[in-house]
Parts: structure tokens; C-alpha cells; sequence
């Protein structure tokens, strides 16, 4: 984008293109009012209140006026003058820079939902003296006319684009201000002790150069204020990208079944002929956090079982096996009506170094069933097959994919071991260019505090000092490349 473009007039769509009861389109920029007033039957504009009125087209082209002109006529008289087309009936809200969401003189009109009244309002607003807007450049203007910072711009973009209404929850925390304000108390702290430093350092007749226990107490101070926003590092991460979980286990033991019954619906085939699945079945399973339910083929080696394994069944089978080395937890399954046999403990050894959950599906079977279930109730259950860890330990549940019994406990279960923070209390939420901001923010007082213990010379250490306001500084916007910055508003929609 050329400078000289910042400063133009952008309008475009803000709500989705399709069927609706309300379509909105978003002018911004000096020449808002004026681009309106040309198109509008009601324009007097007062703050605070909305006009309601027509959309007219002035010069609208021949072929339009020829073909539309008698029948809206007949419809609803048109405004004194030749050649003038009503192009919808709408409302408009007028916002008065700089008290709008740019901070520019903004305009919106909503008009009737449906592509062709919202796209012919669209083209003559451009028309008339606006041009497109580019992808997140209405949230970029508030951003660089100082309506908020750089963390709540990004906000918008997380609510946007989230994927369950917790994210969109705890995603409104950084558009309020909650991220920002924290940042700007850490910031305060790091630039009262610069401050003192500098001073010191300045002017040493006047000023005393601060006791290095102060600085000791004032830098782990700031390194524990950093570390309880980066707490929430992973869990914001899983909240944004979301988490993936392989269902494995030997062929027939209810794999699918167990898929069709934790997403409500009949995604995957199921039958009792064993390695009925042979490819990889993904669907999104919204548990407060996007997850990635996997479904995988039976895993068994070359001639076990009554069939041969075929070329085909071989693939799935590789493709379960590196599903489950890239998965965030495993759901490990077995038939508790037949109990585990030799089959079921080669595939959970595969398990022994990741995260997973033991499922005995067919729980409705154990009534008629003489096998009593080989694995313990609770924590630590795959001790029994000598393949768990305390670091993987595992937790198993008993249930019948096929009667629903147990399937919400599991749920319940997949939910605590996949999020380690309960989302409600999720204090601040970060991506991460603001993870890698804080960090070497941290890694500058971190220097800072080892040289005041050394009692280094206080000009070197402010500048570890400055070094962590800087990057601060990028986290919250203040100082920021063109090309991070154009990263980011990239993945905005356009109209937002």
C-alpha cells in the first residue's frame, strides 16, 4: 500500500456476503459525509443519531435506467430531477471522528441482506469517490489513529476467527484492555527503574545511583509479573490453533463407533468386519477448545488376525501410526468384553511416551461377558501392561460407544487432559508474536538481574533495561516494522 493511500476514503461490506435480513456497508475517511451526501435522500447528520432514507443512484447507466426505472417509479416516486434510481431503503449511522471505531469520520449503512443490494450500494459509494478496502484496514486505521493497540487489534482478529465460543469468551479480555493495562504496569515498572538508573548515571552529583538490592528486588518483581502472563501461553495456544487427538487401537475393538459417538453424527463406517477403516477420517470436535478428532485403521501386524493384511489396510496402517506420533493425546481402545490380549499391548507400547486415555468400549457387553477387565480404574491404569509413565500417566474410561453410556465422561475427561487451565480462569490470553515479545523481554531483565547481582557497572545494565521496554514496546505496537504489521491485518477479512 502507498502512503499516499493511508489517507484515502475505504468503504466495503462489513457483514457476510449471502442471504440476510441486514446488510452493512462501511464508509471511512475525510471524505465519508461528503460521498454519503451524494447518495443519500436524508442527509442531515447529527452525532448520536441515525437517518433513515433512501439510496439513490443520480446517474445510473442507461440500460439500468431504461429497464428499472418505470416499475420503481410506480413503486415509490422518486426525488425531484431526470434519471434518478432508488437503490434500496436503508438506515445510516453517522460516527463523527473522533469518536468512531477508526477514528476517522465513519459511515455505515444498513440496508436489506441479500448479494445484489449490498454489492450495487457498494459500487456506488466507490463511485462516488471511495475506494476498496484492503483486508483488516478499518481495524489497522483505529490501530495506527491510536484507538487501541496492537494487542486489542489482534483481539479482533481472535474473535473474528475463533472456533468455539470459549475462545471468543476469552478472546474479548484482550479487546478490552486486559492484556494492554498488564503490559502497561510491566512497562511502568522496567521505565521507573531506567529511569532511576539513568538518572544515576546522569547526574551523579545530584543523583544517587539506585542501591543494587533495589534493583534485585525490582527486576524479579518484573520477571514474575512477565511469567504470570506467559502462564497462559500454552493454553491460549491450544484455545487459538487448537488440539488433535488420534483414536488407535487393533481392529473391530469400536474405533469408529466411538468417533460416530463423541461427534453426535454417523461420519465414519461401521461394520464387525474387522479393518473396515482404511484411511484417516478427521472432523472438528468443539469441547470449549477446537479439537481434531482423528480416526484411524486397526493397527495389527502382517498375518495376524483370520485375513491376510492387503496393500491398502498396510497404508492406513502407516497413516495411524504417524497420526498418533504427531497427536497431542491418544485415546487408546480395546474391546472390555474380550479383555487385553496380545494384540491390544503391542499397540498401547506404541503409546508409552505420549499422552493418552485408556478406553474399554463395549462396557454393555460385560454382562455377558466371563472376562473381567485386565486394567484398574483411575490414574496410573496402563501400569498393569508395563508401558506408563508418571510424566504420560493415563486415565481410563469404561463405556459403550454404541449405547452413548460413559461417552460424556470421556468427553469430560479428554477436555481436562488436553486444556491444562480451566478457560474461565484464563487470565490473559496471547499469540505467539506477543509470547515471543514477553519472552525476550524477560531474557533482557533476566541479564539485567544476573549483572546487578554482579554488581556490574549500572550504564551496562540499563542496557538490558531498554532492551526489554523495546521489545514491549513491539508487543504493544509502539514500535513496530511495516512488515509485521501488514503480517498481521493480512489475516483479517476485508470490511473488519
Amino acid at each position: 500500500m502507498n502512503i499516499t493511500d493511508e489517507f484515502d476514503t475505504i468503504a466495503a461490506i462489513a457483514t457476510p456476503i449471502g442471504m440476510g435480513g441486514v446488510g452493512v456497508i462501511r464508509i471511512s475517511g475525510d471524505k465519508a459525509f461528503e460521498i454519503i451526501e451524494k447518495i443519500f435522500s436524508n442527509p442531515k447528520f447529527e452525532p448520536r443519531k441515525f437517518n433513515h432514507g433512501w439510496i439513490i443512484d443520480t446517474n445510473p447507466s442507461p440500460a439500468f435506467l431504461s429497464i428499472e426505472q418505470d416499475s420503481l417509479q410506480e413503486q415509490h416516486p422518486l426525488p425531484q430531477g431526470e434519471g434518478k434510481i432508488k437503490i434500496d431503503e436503508v438506515i445510516v449511522l453517522p460516527f463523527f471522528a473522533p469518536n468512531s471505531y477508526t477514528g476517522e469520520d465513519v459511515i455505515e449503512i444498513q440496508c436489506h441482506g441479500g448479494i445484489n443490494v449490498v454489492r450495487n450500494i457498494l459500487n456506488l459509494v466507490l463511485k462516488n469517490g471511495a475506494r476498496m478496502a484492503e483486508k483488516g484496514e478499518f481495524t489497522k486505521r483505529a490501530f495506527l489513529n491510536k484507538r487501541m493497540d496492537l494487542s486489542q487489534a489482534e483481539a479482533v482478529a481472535d474473535i473474528i476467527h475463533s472456533k468455539t465460543s470459549e475462545f471468543a469468551k476469552v478472546s474479548v479480555k484482550n479487546l478490552s484492555g486486559v492484556l494492554k493495562n498488564k503490559i502497561n504496569d510491566i512497562r511502568n515498572e522496567i521505565f521507573e527503574v531506567l529511569s532511576k538508573i539513568t538518572a544515576g548515571i546522569d547526574f551523579p552529583e545530584d543523583v544517587k545511583e539506585p542501591e543494587y538490592e533495589y534493583l534485585i528486588d525490582k527486576f524479579n518483581t518484573i520477571i514474575n509479573s512477565i511469567n504470570s502472563v506467559l502462564s497462559g501461553a500454552n493454553t491460549s495456544n491450544i484455545f487459538r490453533q487448537g488440539a488433535s487427538v488420534t483414536i488407535v487401537g487393533k481392529p473391530n475393538v469400536g474405533k469408529s463407533s466411538l468417533f460416530n459417538a463423541l461427534l453426535s453424527l454417523d461420519r465414519a463406517i461401521v461394520t464387525d468386519i474387522a479393518g473396515t477403516t482404511r484411511d484417516v477420517l478427521r472432523e472438528t470436535l468443539d469441547l470449549g477448545i477446537p479439537v481434531t478428532l482423528i480416526d484411524t485403521a486397526g493397527i495389527r501386524d502382517e498375518g495376524e488376525g483370520a485375513n491376510e493384511i492387503n496393500k491398502v489396510e498396510q497404508i492406513g496402517i502407516e497413516y495411524s501410526k504417524q497420526t498418533l506420533d504427531e497427536a497431542d493425546l491418544v485415546l487408546f481402545v480395546y474391546d472390555a468384553s474380550k479383555g487385553l490380549d496380545s494384540e491390544d499391548k503391542k499397540v498401547l507400547e506404541l503409546l508409552k511416551n505420549k499422552k493418552h486415555i485408556i478406553v474399554e468400549n463395549k462396557s454393555d457387553l460385560l454382562k455377558l461377558s466371563p472376562h473381567p477387565s485386565p486394567l484398574p480404574q483411575g490414574e496410573g491404569a496402563a501400569d498393569n501392561a508395563s508401558v506408563n509413565t508418571d510424566k504420560f500417566a493415563s486415565h481410563t474410561v469404561k463405556l459403550s460407544a454404541l449405547t452413548g453410556d460413559g461417552v460424556q465422561e470421556l468427553k469430560q475427561e479428554l477436555t481436562k487432559r488436553v486444556c491444562d487451565i480451566n478457560p474461565e480462569n484464563l487470565e490473559f490470553v496471547t499469540n505467539t508474536r506477543q509470547q515471543e515479545c514477553l519472552r525476550k523481554a524477560k531474557n533482557s531483565i533476566e541479564q539485567a538481574l544476573l549483572a546487578s547481582q554482579l554488581r556490574e557497572l549500572q550504564d551496562l545494565i540499563s542496557i538490558d533495561v531498554k532492551s526489554a521496554l523495546l521489545a514491549l514496546d513491539e508487543l504493544t505496537g509502539e514500535l513496530i516494522t511495516d512488515d509485521i504489521l501488514n503480517n498481521i491485518f493480512d489475516h483479517f477479512c476485508i470490511g473488519k
